[in-house]
């Protein structure tokens, strides 16, 4: 059933008494209402007085304010979503934050939770973390604000991996015979997963410098005619690259050496 007015001071409302109907400005002052269902949520055994609620738009003054429902967190994206195993600062993109909440990383396959080490309140859509994971794994985020609404990401939406490292020394790659045909050098880079290398400047590769090959699998440098047309001398300083499969990258700069005059043709250093 359901009350209208002052309802009698030992009543209990349930479900029931307010699924088909608006209770208007009912005076429950010094009562309790033991469970009652309010639009999509349950409260139960809540001493409502001197409070007021909302019951399908309505509102039901009792002296003060009960908040109905829940207003969570969410999050649609971060950036960067790959890191390594240093300290990293992290954009976390979403909606419904409070200053100021609390960040955590989950991995998923040990099942241990991780703290972020600073957590910045840009606004209700932005948060700014600093973290440092030194487990290589995917991890989930959660964010949870200070009124205990909080949010797990439904995917594994952060990589921790190790950059690739360059096992060739950086300096020259050795000093190579004008016009030589053949394999000149190799590079290599190692990372938990597989490798491409590239140039990131336009001097080995380039037809009228070096005028090399590089093998964006292996890293072997090759040429059909090194130095091209050139008949001088010359050093070709360049820069190449190692990207592993999480798109981490690490630089290096190498150089190469033309000589002219040499007889037996072929690399030597």
């Amino acid at each position: 059933m359901a009350y209208v007015g002052k309802a009698p001071a030992t009543t209990a409302l349930t479900a029931d008494d307010l699924a088909d109907g608006i209770v208007s400005t009912p005076k429950l002052s010094n009562d309790s209402v033991t469970s009652v269902k309010v639009v999509d949520g349950t409260i139960a055994n809540a001493d409502l007085t001197n409070s007021s609620i909302t019951i399908n738009g309505s509102a039901v003054s009792l002296g003060g304010t009960v908040t109905i429902g829940e207003t969570k967190p969410t999050i649609s994206s971060i950036s960067p979503d790959t890191i390594d195993n240093s300290e990293a600062t992290i954009t976390i993109t979403g909606s419904n934050f409070v200053s100021i909440p609390q960040v955590e990383f989950i991995n998923p396959s040990t099942g241990i939770w991780y703290t972020a080490s600073t957590v910045t309140f840009n606004n209700s859509t932005s948060l700014t973390v600093t973290v440092t994971l030194t487990v290589d794994a995917q991890y989930k985020i959660r964010i949870e604000n200070p009124d205990g609404n909080s949010v797990i990401s439904s995917t594994n939406i952060l990589t921790v991996s190790d950059a690739p490292t360059w096992s060739t020394a950086a300096g020259t790659l050795g000093t190579i015979e004008g016009d030589f045909s053949g394999t000149v050098a190799t590079v290599a880079a190692t990372s938990d997963s597989a490798i491409t290398y590239s140039e990131t400047t336009s001097v080995l590769t380039n037809a009228a410098q070096a005028n090399c090959s590089l093998n964006s699998t292996t890293g072997v440098i090759t040429t059909t005619d090194f130095g091209g047309s050139s008949t001088t001398a010359t050093t070709y300083n360049f820069t190449l690259r190692a990207t592993d499969a999480e798109g981490q990258t690490a630089d290096r700069n190498f150089s190469l050496t033309s000589s002219y005059g040499a007889t037996g043709g072929g690399q030597f250093n």
